[in-house]
């Protein structure tokens, strides 16, 4: 669900109660487009972390301290000269905006009390937080926007502060009865797209939601849309807002099979048939229903180097492959001037000197042939000259055969890096795939640097049956867990044909392993590879001592001769991760 303005009431409320009266005790800036506030309050004390991240723009209360950089930037310590020590005077939200403002107390150089102002803009791509002071003059701002990047509105310092016009939408907090149907129908659209197109705050699930609390098809053209259906959408509408206003929030997440799908901080009936989980807090809620979706963005970002590494040489590789597979094609004929030459050799006698062809039977295939000759040579000559180009084209298709190998087997080893990439949930992670590339030349080491210390670990999850099941991460992992791992009895399994991690069920020798443990290393290799998402998927699996690794292969190359296959889907809601 989009932070709407209805979650951004309930950020504001929340963060009113907690830090109104407080002061700032530090500050960082753990990321670009972060900023990470400490707030003593009495006896308490918070920790406000704001982002302006383009994907994940929020303002939420968390427990623990983040990481920051050993200089901090200049946004940053520009913050610490003017508020750090300030007191937090309020906590608001202009209208149904995404934007929350702090305004703060503090103590200038002189001495003299001055008003300063924090806005978090939380609209996307255009998200930011923007320093002002008491004359709504923009101080500095955590990302610059000139005029050339925005027409509507410069953010910049020395620039006025206000908000951008939302589309021409309106207050629903100002909204009148009267004035409600006549916006609504006006637009010539489906209900629910006019309730989100006409009122800041509203995002498109909760005017789905209105239109279903209303007894109406969100589909419905406004137009169609009788007076007493109009009465009921503007009471469940006006019960909506009364919500806001007094601040009575339940925020709670919905879930799908497992998987958190929508968040709000009123209750969807909607979604009555779904599972929900509801939350004491906004910021425990945007907590459980980020964390993850955070750690891969950010993550993302920072193996984006990585990955334009990996891509190039892959590109790079393909065409080197299409190239090399044109020239083989070319070699094709090789074979049939061998036969030309052969043919010459014994039916050349019968050739009258100047000939251009002879017609002979080929006695391999025991069809007539016709041969091209140069006239100005005897047939002996000829024969001679279609053995040098069969020689020739021979060694060039041997060549070729060898090289075009080695560039299949390195874009193999790129694409399954690739899939590593796709797997990294954490820095560590990234580490290991770095030093993968470092010492398969695709990176040179900086000149003095030492390898990387290695950290991260293989996926370990228990099956059903109550079966260890380790995934590796990447090609390192996936040698260390085949062929350095202990366990006679292991079961070794991987997706057919396709990129993707080695899955092993450590079992002990001549055990029997239930049917679901096979099912679920299954999803988990179908999981934790290019196939993800596929509804059916083929895993081989064998015992991991059929497995087999070639001399001086990549990182992650393994050969088997028996094995059995099963076909399955790669949903792994089911199975339980543990932490280490």
């Amino acid at each position: 669900m989009a932070l709407d303005g209805i979650t951004i009431a309930c950020i504001t409320k929340e963060l009113t109660q907690s830090l109104t009266g407080g002061r700032i005790y530090k500050i960082a800036q753990p990321e670009n487009d972060e900023l990470l506030l400490t707030v003593r309050r009495g006896k308490e004390q918070y920790r406000l972390l704001l982002s302006a991240s383009a994907s994940l723009p929020l303002a939420r209360l968390i427990s623990d301290n983040l990481p920051s950089p050993m200089t901090a930037p200049n946004f940053c310590m520009l913050l610490r000269k003017h508020i750090q020590n300030g007191r937090i005077l309020s906590v608001s939200q202009p209208g149904l905006e995404r934007v929350i403002r702090i305004d703060i107390e503090h103590y200038n150089e002189l001495g003299d009390l001055c008003r300063k102002s924090l806005s978090i803009e939380m609209m996307g791509k255009h998200s930011n937080i923007i320093f002002c002071d008491d004359a709504s003059v923009i101080v500095d701002s955590i990302k610059h926007v000139s005029g050339m990047v925005s027409s509507v509105r410069e953010v910049l310092p020395g620039r006025p502060y206000f908000i951008p016009g939302t589309q021409e939408k309106s207050d629903p907090l100002q909204v009148t009865e009267s004035d409600f149907s006549t916006m609504l129908s006006a637009k010539a659209l489906p209900a629910f797209k006019a309730l989100y197109m006409t009122f800041t705050g509203v995002s498109p699930i909760l005017a789905q939601e209105l239109c279903f609390r209303a007894g109406i098809d969100s589909d419905r053209p406004t137009q169609s849309i009788g007076r007493e259906e109009w009465n009921r959408l503007w009471t469940v509408f006006s019960a909506l807002l009364e919500t806001v206003k007094s601040g009575v929030f339940t925020p709670n997440i919905i879930y799908e099979n497992g998987v958190p799908k929508e968040y709000a901080c009123v209750p969807l009936a909607i979604y009555k048939d779904n599972e929900t989980k509801r939350f004491d807090s906004v910021s425990a809620l945007l907590h459980a229903f980020y964390a993850e979706k955070d750690a891969l963005t950010r993550i993302r970002q920072k193996s984006s180097d990585l990955r334009r590494i990996v891509q190039t040489a892959l590109e790079r590789n393909i065409k080197k492959y299409d190239l090399q597979q044109k020239q083989i094609k070319d070699t094709e004929k090789r074979d049939i001037y061998k036969v030309y030459g052969e043919l010459l050799n014994t039916y050349g006698y019968h050739v009258t000197p100047g000939s251009q062809a002879m017609e002979a039977v080929n006695y391999y295939t025991g069809e007539p042939i016709t041969i091209p000759l140069d006239p100005l040579l005897t047939p002996s000559e000829n024969a001679k000259k279609y053995f040098e180009k069969y020689g020739k084209l021979k060694r060039t298709y041997e060549a070729l055969s060898r090289l075009t190998q080695d560039v299949k087997d390195e874009i193999t080893h790129l694409e399954s890096v690739s899939a590593s990439l796709d797997i990294a949930l954490l820095e560590e992670d990234l580490i290991q795939i770095k030093e993968e590339l470092i010492e398969s030349g695709y990176i040179r080491r900086k000149g003095g640097a030492k390898k990387a210390r290695i950290t991260s670990r293989p996926f370990h999850y228990i099956s059903s049956d109550g079966y260890d099941i380790y995934v590796g991460k990447n090609n390192y992992q996936n040698d260390e867990l085949t062929f350095h791992s202990p366990g006679s009895g292991d079961w070794w399994f991987h997706v057919k044909g396709i990129p993707g991690s080695h899955v092993i069920v450590k079992a002990e020798k001549d055990q029997t392993v239930p049917d679901k443990t096979f099912e679920e290393a299954g999803k988990l290799a179908a999981f934790y590879s290019k196939a993800r998402g596929q509804q059916k998927t083929e895993i081989d699996y064998t015992l991991k001592k059929n497995v087999k690794k070639p001399g001086g292969s990549a990182p992650g190359f393994v050969v088997y001769y028996t094995n059995y296959s099963l076909v399955i889907d790669s949903d792994i809601s089911g199975i339980r991760l543990l932490s280490d």
